[in-house]
């Protein structure tokens, strides 16, 4: 592949398909927080009925164990994708994307939710903290482990993207297209998904907006962090057009935004 003198790529990759595989990966880490962590876990302890959207559950049951289910939820499933990359030298440059994007989307999601509870004073670990005492030291802490645990967040991906992705640090190009275009793409859909959300437009803001802009805002800077010593262990190929990935995202985002959106009930 053709680089020049700074070490940029001469080519790039389909922006589409790129687009198109996050927001894939980003839906299935929100449906995983809200609709595993949170719902599903409500349903097996407790709860009769409940709705769910891109942005809440709600249901008359709460408990601390449910508050603190959708990000253990995520943090469980950023792993599993993180192996699951690991093991994928010989999938496809798409399939690889599709898997380092899932396990930065739910990993930063994990850590990122202690950092932000404990500053806000708000959001699902609020909850699990609010019984315990004395109260400003558990916001400390979890600022404190939010913080340290997000770094280490950013450390795993963006040593992946060099070894497992094969794109070295100062391909500055390919770097950006692939952190840059996941990160407004997950904030597009999940502001598409949250405006029509049944409990109000407070949420768009206080939830969707924030949490997903702030959460995800490591890919924007994950480049400088890298160790140098880090080297590519394959190579990537260029993400070329796939009508595969882009129809997926298209039924998928519709039925995110028009259903889920929307909020749906669920019963025990």
């Amino acid at each position: 592949m053709a680089t020049s003198a700074m070490g940029s790529s001469s080519a790039s990759d389909d922006t589409a398909t790129i687009c198109a595989i996050s927001i894939v990966a980003f839906m299935i880490g929100d449906c995983l927080h809200e609709g595993v962590g949170h719902a599903l876990l409500a349903l097996l302890t407790g709860a009769q009925t409940g709705v769910i959207s891109t942005v809440a559950w709600s249901s008359a049951f709460d408990s601390r164990l449910v508050a603190a289910g959708g990000t253990l939820v995520n943090l469980a499933a950023g792993f599993l994708f993180w192996l699951s990359l690991r093991g994928s030298r010989n999938s496809s440059p798409s399939t690889r994307v599709f898997l380092l994007l899932s396990a930065a989307f739910n990993l930063f999601t994990g850590t990122g939710y202690f950092f932000f509870s404990g500053v806000t004073n708000f959001g699902d670990w609020e909850t699990v903290i609010a019984p315990m005492h004395p109260h400003w030291l558990w916001r400390i802490l979890l600022v404190i482990v939010g913080a340290a645990a997000y770094y280490g967040a950013v450390l795993l991906i963006g040593t992946a993207i060099v070894r497992y992705l094969g794109i070295p640090v100062t391909d500055r190009n390919r770097f950006r297209e692939i952190t840059f275009l996941p990160y407004f793409s997950a904030i597009v859909i999940s502001v598409a998904g949250a405006i029509p959300n049944p409990i109000g437009i407070q949420l768009l803001w206080e939830s969707a907006l924030s949490a997903t802009a702030g959460a995800n805002c490591g890919l924007l800077w994950l480049r400088y962090y890298i160790p140098s010593k880090t080297v590519p262990q394959s190579s990537l190929q260029l993400i070329t057009r796939s009508y595969a990935w882009i129809l997926t995202a298209t039924i998928c985002a519709i039925i995110f935004v028009a259903v889920l959106g929307r909020g749906v009930t669920l019963h025990h």
